[in-house]
């Protein structure tokens, strides 16, 4: 069946930098665009960022554009979610998806 986990989350200083990992499995991972999302405490869920499926072609959100980075690896199966600079607005619970398939999310805390 289809899995995505998220992974690399976890409690940062401002303007600190994490890389989130995404490893997918039970459908053709390299032949589907990708997606990254995130849900703040109390607000609804916000897209940050896709992928297509060869990786050459990239879209952000406005919030984070020219700080955040997606990659993937299709050998690997793996999307990546590069954040830096890091800011308290960031603090979610980010997520990998695809069609209707969601990850259970890896939790980011920006805080000093």
């Amino acid at each position: 069946q289809v899995q995505l986990v998220e992974s690399g989350g976890g409690l940062v200083q401002p303007g600190g930098s994490l890389r989130l990992s995404c490893a997918a499995s039970g459908f053709p991972f390299a032949i589907v665009d990708m997606s990254w999302s995130r849900r703040a405490p109390g607000k609804e869920h916000e897209w940050v960022a896709n992928i297509s499926f060869s990786g050459r072609h990239t879209n952000y959100a406005d919030s984070v554009k020219g700080r955040f980075t997606v990659t993937r690896d299709n050998s690997k199966k793996t999307t990546y979610l590069q954040i830096n600079s890091l800011e308290p607005e960031d603090t979610a619970v980010y997520y990998c998806h695809w069609a209707d398939y969601w990850g259970q999310g890896t939790q980011v805390t920006v805080s000093s």
